[in-house]
């Protein structure tokens, strides 16, 4: 018998399985309504590709640093200062495959075996997932409708001893945003409890609110220092349109941005060249970018309205991101068969909520309005059809 470890016994991502029958019934003629896919339906900027395309040809595109190319190293620490008005230093950015290489990297270098760190439900599956293929403790602590799917002190509070906390704002899949005092405090507690503060900031630049302060510029105003650091985790995916480019970075103390750039020279030898060269140019496509997230607010509310016109009214906020976490206990059916029988009868995709929370999940959809106007327009008026017809 085949020898396999139990820390890649890991449950799989089960929007997936809707992705591949979509993909099945769409060879068979079917038209089908994407609302279940995480990211953009753009293209990578212009003026990005542009510039790659200039390369091609002409550089050798070998290998970067593992840390990353110095110009984007250095870009990043310009946008911090552009965009949220903080100063970091090139020696806190690595550079990495994707914001998933991040999540690995950094619970890789500031996690050990047994130690535990809570995820909050709901939220994105991979960080408990690569927790626990790395043998770290996925603490769950269960977010409330009540508290806008926010995390609270006391929650955490009942949780200790604890070596690290993660959070996303905004949230994967419920679009919430962490007010700038409330990230103050919870960077506070950390600090205070000696609990390792890691936050995902790869939603930045797609609110529809007060844009949410990067956790790097609230550290000198939260009291309480100690050896725990803060790690921030951005993407070149969500608001720079580059999902297939796989291209995140790290920003955090210098130390802990040495260690993970020492993993990164044996785990992966550097990100992709070429990547890295189309996301230094996106820095130039803020128009461009901009516009997509202006297309992202009209979408949000062609859903929204949509939805609460099916009878499907009890969401989230849906502040940032481009998703819709919807409560659709109401229907009797669990979050896997009612996806299942949308797709089916009448050719709308979405995410089972199982795959973001496994106690609750099956109380929830969640629906993506990253496409088009016009497909979300039409599947809301599937899902209305299919609520007058089919509860």
């Amino acid at each position: 018998m085949v020898q396999l470890s139990d820390r890649s016994d890991v449950p799989p991502f089960y929007v997936m399985e809707v992705m591949r029958e979509a993909e099945r019934l769409e060879s068979e003629g079917r038209d089908i309504l994407h609302l279940e896919v995480g990211q953009p339906s753009t293209a990578a900027p212009a003026g990005a590709l542009e510039a790659v395309e200039g390369l091609l040809g002409t550089d050798r595109l070998g290998y970067t640093g593992a840390a990353g190319l110095p110009a984007l190293r250095k870009r990043i620490t310009q946008w911090y200062q552009w965009r949220y008005e903080t100063d970091i230093d090139v020696d806190q950015v690595v550079v990495t495959t994707g914001a998933s290489g991040s999540f690995v990297l950094s619970f890789l270098a500031l996690f050990d075996p047994g130690q535990r760190v809570v995820v909050l439900e709901p939220g994105y599956p991979c960080y408990r997932n690569d927790l626990a293929a790395l043998g770290v403790s996925a603490v769950p602590v269960a977010l409330s409708a009540d508290n806008d799917y926010r995390p609270s002190l006391s929650d955490l509070e009942s949780c200790l001893p604890l070596d690290g906390l993660v959070v996303a704002s905004p949230s994967n899949p419920t679009g919430t945003v962490i007010p700038e005092d409330q990230m103050r405090n919870l960077i506070s507690w950390c600090r205070g409890n000696n609990v390792t503060l890691i936050v995902d900031e790869i939603y930045h630049g797609i609110t529809f609110g007060d844009a949410p302060p990067t956790a790097l510029g609230l550290l000198d105003q939260s009291p309480g220092e100690t050896d725990a650091p803060v790690v921030v985790i951005n993407s070149f995916s969500k608001y720079f349109s580059m999902t297939g480019w796989r291209v995140g970075w790290v920003a955090t103390q210098p130390a802990v941005a040495a260690r993970i750039e020492r993993l990164s020279q044996s785990l992966t030898i550097a990100p992709p060249t070429v990547s890295q060269h189309c996301a230094l140019a996106a820095f130039d496509c803020i128009d461009e970018l901009e516009a997509n997230v202006a297309r992202y607010r009209d979408n949000r509310r062609i859903l929204l309205e949509g939805l609460a016109s099916a009878g499907l009214d009890k969401t989230a906020p849906a502040d940032g991101a481009f998703y819709v976490w919807c409560d659709v206990s109401l229907l009797g059916h669990g979050s896997q068969h009612l996806a299942a029988r949308w797709l089916d009868e009448i050719g709308v995709a979405t995410t089972p909520g199982i795959d973001f929370d496994q106690r609750r999940g099956s109380d929830f959809i969640r629906f993506s309005y990253a496409g088009g106007a016009d497909e979300l327009e039409r599947a809301c008026q599937a899902l209305a059809h299919w609520m007058n017809t089919s509860t």
